[in-house]
């Protein structure tokens, strides 16, 4: 049995802050702003993952109102998805994501993306796509307001009961 699971998330820019996107620090004069490190990317699959499992979003998991989330890795928290993922008998197959931003580029840092997260996901890096984009200028991330990011993932059921 399989499950298919969408994710988005989105931040605003902020000074004072580190980049972090898929886990890896981007150099750039601007951080995202959030609770925890604000890893769009990594939110995005943790609510694909989530929702596949019909278990909610980030936000229901990891509430900013908990301090114990104050500026946490967001792999810790996909750790902490994925082991639920598991704990309920699934798998994950794949993942495909995209990053929008107008700036900065992220094809330098596109494979260790893939690699950190497929060690955090238990997957090969082969099954993980990373993708980016800009929007011609339109929108929030055209203006250089912020970034967002989407992500689609595929889970299969390998133990437990079948529901």
């Amino acid at each position: 049995m399989y499950r298919v699971g969408i994710g988005y998330d989105a931040h605003r820019f902020e000074e004072g802050r580190k980049l972090i996107i898929g886990g890896v620090e981007i150099p750039y004069h601007l951080g995202l702003k959030g609770h925890s490190d604000a890893d769009v990317l990594t939110h995005a699959i943790c609510d694909a993952i989530l929702g596949a499992l019909s278990l909610g979003d980030i936000g229901e998991l990891f509430p900013d109102t908990d301090e114990k989330y104050r500026s946490v890795s967001s792999l810790i928290l996909l750790e902490k998805v994925v082991s639920l993922a598991e704990r309920m008998g699934y798998k994950i197959v794949n993942v495909d994501t995209v990053i929008v931003a107008q700036e900065p580029k992220f094809k330098p840092y596109k494979e260790e993306m893939k690699r950190k997260l497929a060690s955090v996901m238990k997957i090969g890096k082969e099954r993980i796509s990373v993708k980016a984009t800009t929007t011609e200028g339109m929108g929030f991330e055209g203006r250089r307001e912020g970034i967002s990011a989407q992500a689609v993932v595929l889970l299969e059921k390998t133990s437990g009961r079948f529901e």
